[in-house]
């Protein structure tokens, strides 16, 4: 056997390997700012879980990583030294059918966006509303 036929399509493969892989890099990752995962109700003191961080100045916004068990509602205060904010988010399901099957993608509605107009610690809490057993993750993000 020719080692010119074994050979040449053997580098054409991983040619392509390679530039399939660099054209797959991952996207610039978002600044988390704050991340939460309630999935434990031990973590809501007196029916809230609360936090402290430090911010920087800029444009953020609320993400969100519910499921059908997590809180109906959740209420979110944000207060620092130049920044007050509170919203109650609400859970929605969107059904998505298959072929033989139903199911659901959950998100949170609400006012998402947030500018921080100076660097600051600020305080977080976030309610639940009595629904302490169902898991949530909350994220705030930079834009």
């Amino acid at each position: 056997m020719n080692k010119k036929i074994v050979i040449i399509p053997m580098v054409a493969i991983i040619i392509i390997t390679l530039v399939g892989l660099s054209s797959n890099e991952p996207t610039e990752k978002k600044n988390i700012a704050f991340h939460a995962t309630l999935a434990d109700p031990e973590l809501y003191a007196d029916g809230e879980y609360t936090d402290t961080f430090t911010i920087e100045q800029g444009e953020y916004y609320f993400r969100f990583v519910p499921n059908g068990s997590s809180p109906k509602v959740l209420s979110i205060t944000i207060s620092g030294n130049s920044f007050e904010y509170a919203e109650d988010f609400k859970r929605v399901g969107t059904p998505h059918q298959t072929g033989i099957s139903e199911y659901y993608t959950w998100d949170y509605d609400g006012q998402k966006n947030i500018t921080i107009s100076e660097t600051q610690q600020i305080s977080i809490s976030i309610n639940p509303n009595g629904e302490t057993v169902g898991s949530v993750s909350v994220d705030i993000l930079e834009n």
